[in-house]
C-alpha cells in the first residue's frame, strides 16, 4: 500500500477517534466525565511509550546524541505553543469560566494540525513508527476531545455548533499530515531531527500537562488504578513496537 494511503488512513483516524471521544460526551455526560481520567492515565502512558520506544530509540539511531537539542527544542516550543498560542488542555470540563469556547475552537485547531504534522513525519521514518505514533496520539485524543466538547457547551456554545467548530477542527490532522507528505523531499535532511523534536512534545504533553491531571485524583485506590493504566498505555505501545518490529 503506498505510504500516502497509510499516511492519510491513520491520519483520519486520529480525527475520528477524537470526534467519537466528544460525541460520547454528548452522548453519556457524567459517566466520560468519570472516566475521562482514567482514559488521561493510559494516554499519559501511551505518549511516553511512544517517546522513548519508539521515537528517540529511531532518532538516536540515525541522527546520533546529538538529537537530544532538538527534543529539548519540541519541549520549549510547546511551552510557547501554550502561552501564546491559545493552546491548552482542559480533561474535565472544569476550566475557569473566564476560558473562553472560541479560544478552545483555535488551540484545538492548531493541536491537532501539530499532531497531523508528527504523524506524517512518523510515516516518513517507517510504517510501523507511524502506526505506533497515531495509536499513541489516538490515545490522546480521546480524553483531550471530551474535555474540550465539555469546555465548549460550558461557555454556552449550542450543540450544533460544537460539532461543526470540532468537525473542521479535526480536518487540520489529516490535512498537515497531507502537507508533511507533499514537502517531504524538502524535509528530508529535517526527518531525524523533527523526530526528535516530536518526542519532544509527546514528552511534553505527557509530563505538563497529562500528568499534573492525573495527580488530582486523591484517593489511593484511584490513584493505583491510575498508575497501572499508565503503566499499560507503556506496554500497549511497548508491545505495537514489539509486533511491528
Amino acid at each position: 500500500m503506498p505510504l500516502l494511503v497509510w499516511i492519510l488512513i491513520f491520519s483520519f483516524l486520529v480525527s475520528l477517534f477524537g470526534l467519537i471521544g466528544g460525541f460520547f460526551l454528548l452522548w453519556k455526560e457524567n459517566w466520560a466525565r468519570k472516566i475521562v481520567l482514567y482514559l488521561v492515565s493510559f494516554a499519559a502512558g501511551a505518549l511516553l511509550g511512544a517517546a522513548f520506544l519508539n521515537l528517540l530509540p529511531e532518532a538516536v539511531r540515525k541522527g546520533g546524541l546529538n538529537i537530544f537539542f532538538y527534543v529539548l527544542l519540541g519541549l520549549l516550543v510547546m511551552f510557547l505553543a501554550e502561552k501564546f498560542l491559545l493552546w491548552y488542555h482542559c480533561h474535565e470540563g472544569k476550566c475557569e469560566i473566564h476560558v473562553f469556547s472560541y479560544t478552545v475552537v483555535i488551540g484545538d485547531a492548531v493541536h491537532n494540525f501539530i499532531d497531523g504534522i508528527i504523524i506524517g513525519i512518523s510515516f516518513l521514518i517507517s510504517i510501523p513508527s507511524g502506526i505506533i505514533v497515531s495509536l499513541a496520539v489516538i490515545f490522546h485524543e480521546i480524553p483531550q476531545e471530551i474535555g474540550d466538547f465539555a469546555v465548549m457547551l460550558h461557555g454556552g456554545m449550542k450543540r450544533r455548533a460544537v460539532l461543526i467548530y470540532n468537525l473542521l477542527g479535526a480536518l487540520t490532522t489529516p490535512l498537515a499530515a497531507l502537507l508533511t507528505y507533499i514537502f517531504s523531499s524538502n524535509l528530508e535532511k529535517a526527518t531525524i531531527p523533527l523526530v526528535a523534536f516530536a518526542a519532544g512534545t509527546f514528552i511534553y504533553i505527557a509530563s505538563s500537562d497529562l500528568i499534573p491531571e492525573i495527580h488530582k485524583e486523591t484517593k489511593k485506590s484511584k490513584a493505583i488504578v491510575q498508575f497501572f493504566l499508565l503503566v499499560l498505555g507503556i506496554l500497549v505501545i511497548w508491545g505495537v513496537e514489539k509486533v511491528l518490529g
